[in-house]
């Protein structure tokens, strides 16, 4: 009879998978960056990304200004893009997550297999979510060699940044075992 190796060094019988031991506490790892996170989604959209200058002078934009901008000058993709960025996916992000939150806390209304789902979406798509400050960034560094225009990045965008990250730490914390959890009586 063999000895009981550490679960470690474990592996499954039926698939020979290693075996890993749960992360401690990895709701309220993941519950706290979402907090986090929806804390500084607040100046992230109330405070300037950006300030333009040019021949006709400046002007600091706040997200939803530049998307507004966009559109009126009849850039639409450009407008959805920065939306879907900036807008929908932040959201889309705080709400799935919370959800998922939610509902290993209650008993969840969802399958598991479409919560197993939301949570594959909210990762695959926090790769993506630092695309606004990649356009800034691209922004500024190109308008800097002109000479008849500049772009400076403003605070808003370091709460950005901070949102970004705190939604992709609160999804990478977040056990997605859990999703298959025995519902709570």
């Amino acid at each position: 009879m063999r000895e009981p190796r550490s679960l470690e060094s474990s592996r499954c019988p039926r698939c020979d998978q290693v075996l890993v031991r749960r992360p401690a506490r990895s709701a309220e790892r993941s519950l706290a960056w979402l907090i986090a996170g929806l804390i500084c989604y607040v100046p992230a959209n109330v405070l300037p990304v950006v300030h333009t200058s040019g021949v006709g002078g400046g002007q600091d934009s706040t997200i939803l200004s530049g998307i507004i901008s966009f559109w009126r000058a009849g850039a639409l993709d450009i407008a959805a893009l920065i939306f879907l960025a900036s807008v929908a996916v932040p959201s889309g992000k705080f709400l799935v997550l919370g959800l998922l939150l939610r509902d290993r806390e209650r008993g969840s209304p969802m399958e598991r297999l479409t919560r197993a789902r939301l949570y594959r979406v909210v990762e695959l798509i926090g790769y993506w979510s630092m695309l606004d400050v990649v356009v800034v960034a691209l922004t500024s560094a190109l308008l800097q060699f002109k000479v008849l225009g500049t772009a400076e990045p403003r605070l808003g965008i370091v709460f950005f940044c901070a949102v970004v990250v705190a939604t992709m730490l609160a999804a990478q914390s977040f056990d997605p075992r859990l999703v298959w959890d025995e519902e709570r009586s």
